[in-house]
């Protein structure tokens, strides 16, 4: 039987199967993470009180827009009366769990592989989201929050183990494209999640407890498939050519190795191009949640979308930012190959025109007030920008340790995610009334922070391999440190003898 997978599926480049099944766990995390943010809209009952300024508010939809409620079919599913705040705490909850396991998830991937710390993970959460309308029935938001953290310690596992993964798979010429594959998944299942679950609200008669039957579903069938069509390493893949496998030992024997010294945990915390990195992250996942967990929200209490145009509209800036990530990953591995511009250049170039677009057009978007089109098309334009983040910052943990690129990812991801935890509080916290005024200082603050995260990476951050990544350079530097601190322990004892 073995045989004959490998006749028929050793022709394929199983790097590239990797690259697909990683894009789709990262999808499937996205859509299940992200689902919640536009179901919530149809979960909570409007509140017919409002202290909203009539001058700050946008008239509601008129025309094309009612017509999506022709066939609109109403459910009998249960609604909540929840605050501007509890939803914020409900919709940053995932990330309290998130930012836990994202370091353990890191190590172990390095010791034992990623694919069942990656696997499990999204099985877990694809359980959780199943069970999340049972379990809110019987317990309100307190319950839907438990399980939203339950879900987050489940996939923070899900980019460590696959930067661990990407590091035995992915040859230097090929990151930028593979890795920005890969985590463009994140995009897509946004997009999946949020017009999907726009239309699922809109036809369904059972109601927003459909949206999470689906992505659920979805999740656990994607597991059945990782379990059979990926591998660790492509030493203990069972059906990959042997030219493949020469062809991933030539390019990558120089910097990945399979069994390297333990993380070397003190020259990893100094290195400044490594917290470059982090402020890099940070700035990305602040504009980045802020959209995600919120946008939605804005077309519904501001400018007044019906759930249907709410989801499809939501959806498109992540479907032009996934197109973006794909067309500038190609042109950064073809600009390093060709040698017209170093690797540190691009990943800064990338990081620079992902943090200052998004921040510009998303402010445009705040002052465009209650010109629909011209909102949706600064959200879009700044969204699309951010699109280079992948090319840019986020395949750059590869770049300065593949040996312990599991590890690096979890630092820089884990801190990262704790905009998660504080952008949809902040957001709930300063928009209690939904106008255009608070939002604006919403999204100054987006603004702000990108400016101050990417001018850090800027000045700091770097493309090239970390001497640290060297396992002769680990094992060299542990035996001077301790032939000095023998050294130093013999000194002592002298000075205390007679």
């Amino acid at each position: 039987m073995l045989s004959v997978w490998k006749a028929c599926c050793g022709r394929i480049p199983q790097r590239w199967i990797f690259a697909i099944m990683g894009f789709l766990a990262v999808f499937n995390a996205y859509a299940m993470r992200v689902c919640l943010s536009i179901t919530i809209t149809e979960m909570v009952r409007a509140s017919e009180n409002t202290t909203k300024p009539i001058d700050d508010t946008c008239d509601p939809m008129g025309g094309n827009d009612l017509d999506d409620n022709v066939d609109f079919k109403p459910s009998n599913a249960k609604q909540y009366e929840w605050d501007e705040r509890t939803q914020g705490i409900i919709l940053s909850s995932f990330y309290w769990g998130y930012v836990v396991t994202h370091l353990p998830g890191g190590m172990l991937s390095e010791k034992f592989g990623g694919k069942y710390s990656l696997g499990l993970g999204i099985l877990a959460t694809a359980v959780f989201t199943l069970l999340t309308p049972l379990v809110l029935d019987l317990g309100d938001a307190p319950a839907l929050i438990i399980v939203r953290v339950l879900m987050g310690l489940c996939e923070g596992t899900t980019y460590p183990a696959l930067n661990a993964m990407l590091a035995q798979w992915t040859p230097p010429q090929e990151r930028s494209m593979i890795g920005s594959l890969v985590f463009a998944g994140a995009q897509l299942g946004t997009v999946f999640a949020n017009s999907l679950s726009g239309i699922i609200l809109h036809y369904s008669t059972v109601g927003w407890p459909a949206v999470f039957y689906v992505f659920g579903s979805v999740g656990v069938l994607w597991f059945l498939v990782w379990l059979i069509t990926c591998y660790n390493t492509p030493d203990t893949h069972p059906f990959i050519s042997e030219k493949e496998i020469n062809f991933l030992r030539e390019r990558m024997q120089a910097h990945t190795h399979k069994k390297p010294p333990s993380v070397p945990w003190r020259h990893l915390l100094r290195s400044v191009p490594l917290w470059a990195l982090i402020a890099a992250q940070i700035g990305h996942d602040w504009g980045f949640f802020t959209l995600v967990n919120d946008l939605p929200k804005y077309m519904s209490s501001v400018l007044k979308y019906s759930i249907k145009s709410n989801g499809l509209l939501s959806a498109l800036p992540y479907l032009t930012m996934w197109i973006c990530s794909v067309v500038t990953s190609c042109l950064a591995d073809w600009m390093i190959t060709r040698g017209f511009m170093s690797r540190t250049n691009v990943r800064k170039l990338g990081t620079t025109i992902a943090s200052l677009g998004p921040g510009a057009f998303v402010m445009g978007a705040s002052y465009a007030k209650c010109d629909r089109t011209t909102v949706v098309l600064m959200f879009t334009l700044g969204t699309t920008l951010m699109g280079t983040f992948y090319p840019g910052m986020k395949v750059n943990a590869l770049d300065l340790s593949p040996n312990y690129s599991g590890t690096l990812m979890a630092l820089v991801n884990g801190i990262g995610a704790f905009s998660g935890i504080l952008t949809p509080y902040i957001v709930g916290e300063l928009t209690p009334n939904g106008t255009l005024t608070e939002w604006r200082l919403v999204f100054w603050i987006v603004l702000a922070v990108f400016l101050v995260t990417n001018l850090i990476f800027v000045l700091y951050a770097s493309g090239e391999v970390e001497c640290w990544n060297d396992p002769e350079f680990i094992r060299q530097d542990r035996e001077e440190r301790r032939t000095k601190a023998m050294k130093n322990g013999e000194e002592k004892i002298e000075k205390t003898l007679p």
